[in-house]
């Protein structure tokens, strides 16, 4: 486990790995691209990027072959929804296969994706009939699944800005798109958290309006302690690793923290 201090560094080191050594599995891990306490939420690249490497994190590791995990200063200082959330949290199909729309329908809810009129940006999902369309994050475009009954004929990409279907797939894979849940478990959990925190909640407070209707608020990852029973950090996730850090990687936490103290105030 190796610590950057900015993700300039963890960019460059991730690259040299990969020249050096293309055999060895890498995992980068970078750290949210916004403030403290923001009000905007992180770029959902990036999301998907963190995403990508905590679903590989919580599944075992090949028997025999170690791994690279390379991070940041402040991505290691912040806490990660439980591995629970992402073992095993993904949905797959292929065609000819049979697909549970209704189970689908309720991956995509559980796991983040917002549904909408017209799939356009990462994250979005829309039914319609006998089609569905999703746009999986960290995928250049969305995906278009036809459904002849309860099988799947055929999986297409299509333009978000065109919506004319493109190159033909034989299958189709998908993981959370939040490190927030957003089933009614959550928005229960959270609904009583914040009540303990701020007291009565009137209808003037947007954020605790939109949770309470299901509906997913800008910067509402800054409220991630509130959708889980408990997070962990990144060596619940890696146990026991060999811990390099960069140079100037101290300073950089200390930078770090003095940065969330002041967004805290």
């Amino acid at each position: 486990l190796h610590v950057a201090r900015d993700d300039a560094r963890l960019a460059a080191l991730a690259e040299a790995l990969a020249f050096f050594a293309p055999g060895l599995p890498v995992i980068s891990i970078p750290a949210w691209d916004c403030l403290p306490y923001d009000r905007v939420g992180p770029n959902g690249e990036v999301v998907a990027r963190r995403i990508e490497a905590l679903t590989a994190l919580a599944s075992a590791p090949e028997p025999g072959r170690g791994r690279v995990v390379v991070t940041t200063v402040n991505a290691i200082l912040q806490r990660l929804p439980p591995r629970a959330m992402f073992a095993g949290a993904s949905f797959a199909t292929a065609v000819g296969q049979k697909l549970e729309v209704d189970a689908l329908m309720a991956f995509l809810a559980h796991n983040g994706y917002r549904r909408a009129e017209t799939v356009r940006e990462p994250g979005e999902y829309a039914l319609r009939g006998g089609i569905v369309d999703l746009f999986p994050p960290g995928t250049e475009q969305p995906l278009r699944i036809d459904l002849f009954g309860d099988t799947v004929e055929a999986i297409r990409s299509f333009d978000p800005v065109s919506q004319i279907s493109d190159a033909k797939l034989d299958r189709f894979g998908l993981k959370p798109v939040s490190e927030v849940p957003f089933d009614d478990t959550a928005i229960a959990r959270f609904r009583t958290g914040y009540r303990e925190l701020f007291g009565a909640v009137g209808k003037d407070d947007p954020l605790y309006e939109a949770v309470s209707a299901g509906q997913r608020y800008a910067g509402l990852e800054h409220w991630l302690p509130l959708f889980h029973d408990r997070l962990e950090t990144l060596f619940d996730y890696v146990p026991e690793p060999v811990v390099t850090l960069d140079h100037q990687a101290l300073e950089a936490a200390t930078a770090r923290f003095d940065q969330i103290g002041r967004a805290h105030v």
